[in-house]
Formats: structure tokens, sequence, C-alpha cells
């Protein structure tokens, strides 16, 4: 029967996905996940998972707190299937989510919980008797290409990743996903349960459901026309006022308006500039809960002065603040670009900000070893994540850096650097090492390789030609402008695979690293998926040396001790390509990555 009134339920993520779902064929399309011109994507899912794991790690054996994401408009069809009028993001983000959960533990071989399966898909028998079994979403817009039931079916490996906004988006979203569990979680199947369990039982959304399409989007539309109510920040912002002297009110008030622009203009919660800040600024642990902030201020308010300088205290934040918007837009202190900065964007994407509590501590550091401490920043941040180490541990570690920088005088970073970054990396080399020898397109996320590519073509070119404005910015190289070349093509003509030998068909040789280089989009089009040999004259004609030199190194030597000459002296070059070929690529990738990085072995670490 179809109810004919509003009807709002609060629903946990298992209730919810025991019904069917449709998206109608006049939404747009899914967007999550976008990659945008630099190769950056899946912002919006990684911030979707962060948020839950967040309030998953406040859970105790005996007690969970639950995690509101949002509220979706539905209108129930006489099949008995809701239409997703509103909130089709956020559901298509779970339900991919729970796929990859589902894959990930079957890739682990660990048993997959009875109830995900169903959750998924499941068969719905109507009162004449007539049994469907379906996906319990269902994208009904021309864009989604019948991809989700790919994903649905445990299909992602073959899905495609290219075509529509929405094929692509949702494999960015699955891939964002398949990363978070791998780093989250170091593929330990009993923590993705457990995860699982939060996911399914603590997260929750007020499912409304309306008579009529008409009342849904009438909803909709209120919904979404609404302004936001009271900050979190407010109840700070109270707490000052109260302490502030009535001659104080108009300065305050200024300030507070300054510091909550510049938080937004960071694109960033407020509690979680407030819960950075905090870690940067005092000896606090990572268990400081966004939650338990306001908590916090109001005892301790003999460390952090703000009941007896209320007007110092928030003048202070908005200095932080305004550094940390500076920070987002990959700018130093005081808004001048920092390669650094932009570069660890470019490896991480819009929603790994925990390195921003290094540049808080650091921030007060001459603009040269503020420089350096980005450029630190980023080489660690790379070996943590193409290591998989998990974003708990390394923020673990960060905080622990930061309030060591803290107290570090200019003087005294070269210790800092030595002591903490360089050992750091130096502890994981043997994991590093192993990363690149197995990386794939497989294991690695697009904007990712994008931005290892790029940085390992950049660093050859700086090597053999110095500084200039072209080869300074990384993001010039991950720029639209260049693709990720298949030497083996993906899907080449078949004269390609024949040259190439055994193992041409192979995706495990055709993905990996060794298989893969930079190269202009124009050039790259030329070549299409011929064979090696009609490609590597066109290789030639790069502007990448590190390109140029896969068809010969010696073309490139234009003296005996020369930059150019002792850059290429490092390359190597393969006439022919096949399988040992590929193997061979991918050892010299390695070699040069260690360099790239600045990845010594633990023995070297040590003895420095």
């Amino acid at each position: 029967m179809i109810n004919k009134k509003i009807d709002p339920q609060d629903k946990s993520l298992k209730t919810l996905f025991q019904d069917f779902y449709r998206v109608p064929d006049y939404q747009r399309e899914y967007v999550w996940g976008e990659s945008d011109p630099k190769g950056e994507g899946g912002e919006e899912v990684d911030q979707f998972l962060n948020d839950i794991h967040i309030e998953f790690q406040n859970a105790t054996k005996d007690d969970a707190p639950e995690y509101f994401i949002g509220t979706i408009v539905v209108c129930r069809d006489r099949d008995e299937v809701y239409d997703l009028i509103d909130g089709q993001q956020r559901t298509t983000t779970a339900y991919v989510t729970l796929c990859a959960i589902r894959d990930t533990l079957k890739a682990l071989e660990a048993a997959v919980p009875d109830e995900l399966p169903g959750q998924i898909a499941a068969s719905s028998t109507d009162w004449q008797g007539n049994t469907q079994h379906r996906l319990r979403l269902d994208l009904q817009y021309e864009d989604a290409g019948g991809i989700l039931e790919r994903y649905a079916n445990g299909e992602a490996a073959e899905a495609p990743r290219d075509g529509t906004r929405s094929i692509r988006n949702l494999g960015n979203a699955y891939d964002t996903v398949r990363e978070f569990l791998r780093t989250t979680f170091a593929d330990d199947p009993a923590e993705i349960r457990r995860f699982y369990g939060y996911l399914t039982n603590k997260v929750k959304v007020i499912r409304i459901e309306t008579p009529t399409v008409t009342m849904a989007l009438k909803i909709f539309e209120t919904i979404n026309d609404r302004g936001v109510g009271l900050d979190a920040m407010d109840l700070l912002k109270n707490l000052l006022f109260m302490h502030a002297k009535g001659d104080e009110f108009g300065k305050l008030k200024a300030v507070w308006k300054n510091l909550t622009d510049a938080i937004y203009k960071a694109r960033e919660k407020p509690l979680r500039f407030l819960r950075y800040y905090l870690l940067a600024t005092y000896d606090l642990d990572g268990k400081l809960r966004e939650d338990a902030i306001y908590d916090w201020f109001q005892k301790n308010a003999d460390i952090t002065g703000h009941a007896t300088k209320p007007l110092a205290f928030a003048n202070q934040l908005l200095e932080a603040a305004q550094a940390y918007a500076n920070f987002a837009r990959g700018m130093n202190v005081i808004g001048q670009p920092e390669p650094g900065i932009e570069n660890t964007r470019l490896l991480g994407g819009q929603s790994i900000k925990q390195h921003f509590m290094l540049l808080l501590s650091g921030r007060r550091l001459s603009t040269t070893n503020f420089s350096r401490l980005a450029d630190e920043i980023e080489k660690t941040m790379f070996v943590w994540l193409i290591t998989g180490t998990p974003a708990k541990e390394y923020e673990r570690r960060i905080i622990e850096a930061a309030h060591r920088l803290r107290g570090t005088a200019d003087d005294q970073l070269d210790a800092f650097i030595r002591d903490v970054f360089v050992k750091e990396r130096a502890a994981l080399d043997r994991e590093f090492e192993h990363a690149l020898l197995t990386l794939s397109t497989r294991n690695v996320r697009q904007f990712r390789l994008r931005y290892l590519l790029a940085k390992m073509t950049q660093y050859v070119d700086l090597q053999a030609y110095g500084p200039s404005e072209s080869r300074n910015r990384l993001a010039d190289y991950t720029a639209g402008g260049n693709d990720i070349e298949h030497i083996l093509p993906d899907s080449g003509h078949p004269d390609a695979l024949a040259e190439f030998g055994e193992g041409g068909d192979d995706q495990a040789i055709i993905q990996s690293i060794g298989n893969l280089l930079l190269i202009e989009k124009s050039i790259n089009r030329s070549i299409s998926n011929g064979r090696y040999s009609g490609k590597v004259g066109a290789y030639a004609q790069s502007k990448f040396l590190l390109t140029r030199c896969q068809a010969s190194t010696e073309a490139q030597e234009v003296g005996s001790a020369d930059k150019i000459t002792k850059a290429v002296q490092g390359l190597e070059c393969w006439p022919e390509w096949h399988a040992e070929a590929v193997a061979q690529r991918q050892r010299l990738l390695s070699r040069l990555s260690r360099r790239v990085w600045d990845v010594p072995s633990a023995s070297v670490a040590e003895a420095a």
C-alpha cells in the first residue's frame, strides 16, 4: 500500500539496504570521486570514509557513538522500489563501500559477513508470486551505463574506468574505498569486519518518504534552500564573548568573522581545524576527539588563556587559520606558492590534511626553512602512503613530530629533519622497495599514479637541465596536457602483442609501473596502440628526458661531465620491449624512486 503521508524514518545503513532503490533517469549523474584536471579525485569519498572512521575509533567494546550522514528523500512506487529523489551521492557511495568491503575480504580469503551480500543484491517476490533478483540500488540514468552492476557482481577488476562521467567517478570512488580499507586497516580482516559492523549498525540517515514524486521534489527544494543551523564554532565563540570585556566586543566580533571566513576558505570543518590547531600547539595526544574539544576548552583555560585574554586567544586562532587557509591553497604562511605543499596535495588529494599540523607547528620558521620542511613532509607522506601505512599510525607520528617541531629553532632544523623525517623514511625502506617493485595501476589511485610518474619525470629533468619556469612546478607535469602511456598497449593491436611475445595479454604486465611512462598528449595520440618498434621513435620527440631515454640514452649525451650526461648515465633504454624489459624498467624506477623521495636504507640512516 502506498503511504499517503510524509513519513520520516530513522534508518541505519543496515535497515536502509533492506529495501530497493532506483535513481530515476532524470537525476544528475554520480559526481563524487570526480577527478579534476590535475588528476585529483575522490575528495568527497575520502571525507565520507574518514568522518565515519573518526567516530568508529571512539567505539569501545561495549558501545559506539552513532554517526548521522544526512537526509534522503524517497517516493515508493507500486513495485515496492523507492525512487531516490535526494541523497543519491551518499547513498551510492555507501553502496559502493559495501561492494568494496566484500571484495576486500574475498581478496584476503577471509569470511564475508552473512548479511553483506543481501545488502548489495537480493530477490523480492511481489503479491502475485513473481520473484525478481535485483540490486539494492539501481542507477537508471543513461550516464551510468550499467556499471554499478559490475561492482555489485564482484567484477570490479574487469570494470572499465574510462567512458562516461559516472563510469569514471564510480571507478574512482570504488578505488578510493579499497585504498582506504588497505591503508587504514592494514589488510586485517577482523578490523575490516568490525568497521563493516559499525558502518551498517551505527551510521544513520533520516529517510523521508513522500506519497508522490512532486511532494518529494518540494521537500528536496526545501531542504536545500534552508540555511545551516548553529555552527559548532559558535560554542567556542560564546565562551570567548562570555569572558570578553564590553569594549572588546566589537574587535572580537571582527576577529571571529575573519577567523570563520578563513576556515571556510580552506574548505575545512571548523572543529577539524580546531583539533589540528590544538594538537599542533599543545602537548596533547591524538585521542582528543572533535566532540570533546569544547569540554577541553572549558577545563584548560589556564593553558590557553582564553578566559583571561579572549581577544588575544582569538587573534592567535585567526593567525593560525589564515596560515591553514594558505596551506589548503598550496601556499606558505605568507601566501606565496610552496611546491612541497602543492605537491603533497597532488599526492594525497584534498582530504589528506593531517600534515597541516606539522605546517602549523613550523609556521614561524624562516621562509627558506619552511620550504625545506614542506619538502620533507612531501617525501615522507609519499613513503607513508605508498607503503600502505595506516592513517591512524601516520597521524600519531605527525602529532609527535609536531610537538617536537614546535620548540625547534631555525638552526636546529637540520637535526630535526635527520632525526624525524630521514629516520622515518629509512625505517620503511624495505616496504618502500617492495611497494615500488610490485606497483601497478591496480594498487594505486589514478591521481597518485600520475603524481608518481610526474615526480620522477620532473626529477630527471631538473637533474639534467636545472630549475626553470617550465620545470619547477610539478602541476605542469601532472596537467591534462600529458598522458600516462602504456608502452605495451592495453587492448593493443595484434601486431603489438605479437612483437612483444609471451605475456603480451597479461594484465599484470600491462598495468605494472614498469610499462608506464609520462608523455605529451599530442604525441600519445599519434602513436595510438601500435607496436613498440613503431612507437619508440615518437618517444624520442618528447620534451621529457626520462621518456626520451626509453628510446636511447646515447642520443641524449652531449659531453663527458655535463649535467645531462650525468643524469642520463643513471638511466637505461630498451631497443626491444618484452616481459623482461618491463621487469628491468620497474627495477630502474624503483631505484630512481629512492633518490627522488630520499629513502635511504636503515643502515645508512643509522650511520648518519
